[in-house]
């Protein structure tokens, strides 16, 4: 009994990491857009107003965002490889049932009393599904 409660906590765990990456993938692209506006204007300094070449060469400049860029895509890319693997493992599952409780719960991030409501269950009786879509799923 102990041991199942551990495994699925484990699991739990490891289906939250969807959210996690998706709260990453929205900072990193919002780094990405920040990098963007530094590269197409270069020459606005904190102020806002454009400034002379005393900048330095901008060639470096450029260059040095160009790999802070590939880098942010780089992590990118590792958050959306976790979403693709859990919605994978996720979709392996035999019932339809457990599986839409688990995609409402770490994939759309939703309350047990909002997936009750779309589902047309109580609360109580999604918790036992998800229960026993947690005893089903496989993270390996």
């Amino acid at each position: 009994m102990e041991q199942n409660r551990d495994e699925n906590e484990k699991k739990k765990e490891y289906l939250k990491r969807y959210h996690s990456a998706v709260l990453a993938e929205k900072a990193i692209q919002q780094e990405i857009d920040e990098l963007r506006m530094d590269k197409m204007y270069p020459m606005l300094i904190q102020d806002g107003m454009p400034h002379g070449s005393s900048c330095g060469d901008l060639s470096e400049y450029a260059a040095q965002l160009d790999g802070l860029l590939a880098d942010l895509k780089e992590q990118m890319e590792k958050r959306i490889s976790i979403r693709r693997e859990i919605t994978q493992k996720i979709e392996q599952m035999q019932d339809e049932t457990e599986k839409t409780v688990l995609r409402l719960r770490y994939i759309h991030w939703l309350r047990w009393e909002q997936i009750a409501e779309r589902m047309g269950y109580s609360p109580e009786h999604v918790q036992r599904i998800h229960k026993k879509a947690l005893g089903n799923f496989k993270m390996s």
